[in-house]
């Protein structure tokens, strides 16, 4: 089991799957870091040199922003808004949905949390 990325690879899967396993490496992405570094579509993980290995890791992060970063980023960006107090980000604060979806009848997690803190 290796990690690339910040992300656990099964060595059985080809590159292009276990690539897409990273967050924020999508399909096109992972077709485009194989391409760029000549490694064949077919190709396992367990396959690869260590030396390519070395260079994928290397690659994803000069180009892209992925695991850690797109999460600290994505922390940010909400904080942002719960900071400005804007609708998205009290809604994020409280747990409701975010995008106009109904909680009268669905939202059953995010009603249970409200109705756990008005029994307290």
């Amino acid at each position: 089991m290796s990690y690339i990325s910040g992300a656990r690879s099964v060595p059985d899967e080809q590159v292009r799957i276990a690539s897409t396993k990273m967050d924020g490496i999508g399909p096109k992405k992972a077709i485009q870091v194989r391409y760029r570094l000549g490694i064949s579509g077919n190709i396992k993980i367990k396959e690869l040199t260590k030396y390519q290995i070395d260079q994928m890791e290397q690659m994803i992060g000069q180009d892209h922003v992925v695991h850690w970063e797109l999460k600290r980023g994505e922390r940010a960006d909400i904080e942002r808004l719960i900071s400005i107090s804007r609708y998205r980000g009290i809604r994020h604060q409280d747990g409701s949905p975010l995008r106009g979806q109904r909680t009268h009848t669905n939202a059953r997690t995010c009603r249970k949390l409200i109705r756990k803190s008005k029994k307290a």
